[in-house]
């Protein structure tokens, strides 16, 4: 299952991208939405190779996803790799600047099963395609609205 989006931020490209690599950030908002965060690697620079192991759950059951962070290049891309014990996945932020405050971002998910199991529950989303669209389109839009906030409160990231 893939899932792609372009969303468009008001603020410059080099803020857009500081504010999506502010990782103790995203995972304190992980937390706050009730997901286990842990990071697993020691790296004291974010780069390729940091990892997390992160516990969620979803449609009734403990979800556990290794996320390696695989790719950063900065002011342009951040990729992420997922693998948990029945579906791998992969997270790519790629960020184009429109202009000197306008950056868009171009957000592409795509999973895969593992198991049939895990078949099963990505062919149920098939069919709810619509519904999950929808909801990824308003994750998208809260996301960039948060970034645009913090740019506008003068937030360092």
């Amino acid at each position: 299952m893939k899932l792609t989006r372009n969303q468009d931020v008001e603020a410059p490209v080099a803020f857009v991208f500081a504010a999506l690599c502010d990782f103790d950030h995203w995972e304190r908002a992980a937390m706050r939405r009730g997901a286990e965060v842990t990071r697993l690697d020691t790296l004291a620079v974010p780069g390729p190779g940091m990892i997390w192991n992160v516990g969620f759950d979803f449609r009734g059951r403990r979800r556990i996803v290794d996320l390696r962070l695989v790719t950063l290049q900065p002011a342009q891309t951040l990729a992420f790799a997922g693998q948990g014990t029945s579906m791998n996945g992969t997270v790519l932020l790629d960020l184009v600047e429109m202009g000197p405050k306008r950056t868009r971002i171009a957000f592409t998910v795509e999973v895969e099963a593992r198991t049939l199991a895990a078949r099963l529950l990505l062919q149920s989303l098939k069919f709810a395609s619509a519904r999950v669209n929808r909801k990824f389109e308003t994750r998208t839009a809260q996301l960039a609205a948060d970034i645009e906030g913090r740019f506008r409160r003068g937030d360092k990231r």
